[in-house]
């Protein structure tokens, strides 16, 4: 990977005839007051006694193949709002000017920060030369009204030319608190200024083309440092088309595309979302090579506009395939889908999109088919049974590329080949009968109710409504146990707590009664609960100790291989 990584200053980043581009198609400048604020707090800490030498701003990624030009792949919103700030300085000094206080120092001042920071203005037309562009929607204001210090307009003006407007005279606003305007104040901001470009460093990392961005946002996400592939990718797939000179209206219907499908699942999913859509048609690909792969298939103008078109058809089925409540889908797809939800499958999306692509409206009771499968598997192999996720993504993703393909082309085939991710009875019965789950979190109790929910359907047929607060999940050794539990060893009680055979159904009112009671008391509500997989303990086991436990899970695997079965 060829890039470089260096610790910069404001006035290094700045200086030496460097220039730098927001992307034309990156994102809008966005900071707002709370991030002004917080920049602002930062910077006046520096200048307060025993303050801090320096303030570190973090990672600029930047693209570039000669080291004079530079593309901000991630940075951009602060160096345009130091720009900003530098800019609201500039006005400070010409409103000194205009009130007649050292008028012809503070137009030197003036001039030299502008030279060193914003850029040559020329004198006569007033158009800048400048150090910084920013992107399609926002540089036609910043170039014309903020870096000659025109008078800002109020109306006409799109989210980002409204933002910088407000960013400007936020910092004109605290520059006039802090420096005053009296004689020396020219003197005072200029000193401040000086002194600031020196204390705001940053690491900047330089790349030479997209993929080692990429590999860079790979790189640094891993380390915690947020930043978007989502940009990065917009900004190759827009560039192949401002390249071939395509006209606005086809610029901004693509863009709108793109705006449609990040409202649609946010700019967080869309990466989670690209990588499933290029999966559920190709080779399974890692998301450290999907970058890479993607502009190795599309390098052209069509191909960006035919992409952009499947995108924004799939994000929708994207979106609704985690959804169990969309109105596409229809009873026994939501249940379906709800099981997969709950269980955190993801491996499957790939399969589902193109099970979708191929039989949703062609044939329906293949998809649906194809659905419930795919819930019956993710319970048995993922929540069960906890074997290797990544080999069942190869699966999935062999089964995907089949059905996209042709090669898979019934619902029967598809099952038939979904077969080796579908563990047999007696490895699930094995797994279930020593299950156990650590019902500590809000996640894992409702994947114990839906089981025990689904184990009581099984017995008596009752569908109840455990989303409430009339039932509750209880732990029959309880998990806390008093004085009349001391027949079992604390050993043993921390390994039978949390196992599904100690834990059932009941009434929410009847469980604070049970509270740690012994297994005497508890049996005598026990009895005349709603649940019969509830009447039935005090029915079965005169006590309750490791066996009962044992005894009891092991019969309620055999009722989940009917339950969960193809």
């Amino acid at each position: 990977m060829n890039f470089n990584t260096t610790n910069s200053t404001f006035r290094q980043l700045l200086g030496n005839g460097l220039t730098y581009r927001v992307p034309a198609f990156q994102r809008d400048y966005s900071w707002g007051e709370e991030e002004w604020d917080d920049l602002w707090q930062d910077i006046c800490a520096l200048f307060e006694e025993h303050g801090e030498a320096a303030h570190y701003m973090g990672y600029l990624v930047l693209q570039s193949v000669n080291n004079k030009r530079f593309d901000i792949i991630d940075g951009q919103q602060r160096l345009t709002t130091l720009s900003l700030l530098i800019l609201a300085g500039l006005k400070h000094l010409e409103d000194l000017i205009d009130a007649n206080l050292d008028p012809a120092d503070n137009a030197k001042r003036r001039d030299q920060l502008r030279n060193s920071y914003i850029g040559y203005v020329d004198p006569v037309s007033l158009v800048a030369l400048p150090k910084l562009e920013l992107n399609r929607h926002s540089n036609k204001f910043y170039q014309t009204y903020l870096v000659p210090l025109e008078k800002l307009p109020m109306r006409g003006l799109n989210p980002s030319e409204h933002q910088l407007r407000r960013a400007f005279l936020w910092f004109r606003d605290v520059l006039d608190q802090k420096i005053g305007r009296d004689e020396d104040s020219g003197r005072e901001l200029a000193r401040f200024l000086d002194a600031l470009v020196d204390k705001l460093f940053f690491t900047v990392i330089t790349v030479n083309d997209e993929l080692n961005a990429f590999k860079v946002f790979e790189t640094l996400n891993a380390r915690g440092v947020r930043l978007s592939a989502t940009d990065l990718l917009k900004n190759y797939l827009f560039s192949i088309i401002s390249k071939e000179d395509s006209h606005e209206t086809e610029l901004s219907a693509l863009e709108g595309r793109w705006e449609r499908i990040v409202g649609l699942l946010g700019a967080e999913n869309f990466s989670d979302f690209l990588r499933v859509f290029w999966n559920s048609r190709h080779n399974l690909v890692r998301k450290a090579e999907l970058f890479k792969t993607i502009r190795s298939h599309v390098s052209g103008r069509e191909q960006v506009f035919a992409l952009m078109r499947e995108l924004d058809f799939a994000a929708g089925v994207f979106a609704a395939l985690r959804d169990p409540s969309d109105p596409n889908w229809n009873v026994e797809e939501s249940k379906a889908f709800s099981s997969i939800q709950l269980f955190n499958v993801t491996q499957t999306l790939a399969m589902l999109l193109a099970a979708h692509a191929r039989f949703f409206e062609s044939d329906r009771k293949s998809f649906s088919r194809i659905v419930r499968v795919t819930a019956v598997i993710s319970m048995r192999y993922n929540v069960i049974c906890s074997l290797p996720t990544h080999e069942q993504e190869r699966i999935y993703n062999d089964v995907a590329l089949g059905i996209s393909s042709g090669r898979l082309s019934s619902g029967a085939a598809i099952v038939d080949a979904l077969s080796e991710v579908y563990p047999d009875d007696q490895v699930f019965r094995s797994s279930f009968a020593s299950k156990e789950f650590r019902t500590t979190d809000s996640g894992t109790k409702r994947l114990v109710r839906y089981i025990l929910r689904e184990l009581e359907r099984q017995v008596s047929g009752a569908n109840f409504d455990l989303e409430g607060q009339t039932y509750n999940i209880e732990h029959i050794l309880p998990q806390n146990p008093s004085e009349d539990w001391s027949h079992i060893t604390e050993a043993k009680q921390d390994r039978l707590i949390y196992r599904l055979g100690n834990m059932t159904l009941l009434e929410s009112k009847a469980n604070r009664n049970a509270g740690n009671e012994s297994f005497e008391s508890k049996s005598t509500v026990y009895a005349s609960s709603d649940f019969q997989i509830t009447r039935s303990i005090p029915e079965q086991y005169p006590i309750w100790d490791e066996q009962s436990v044992e005894s009891r899970q092991r019969q309620l695997a055999k009722l989940a291989i009917g339950i969960w079965k193809l």
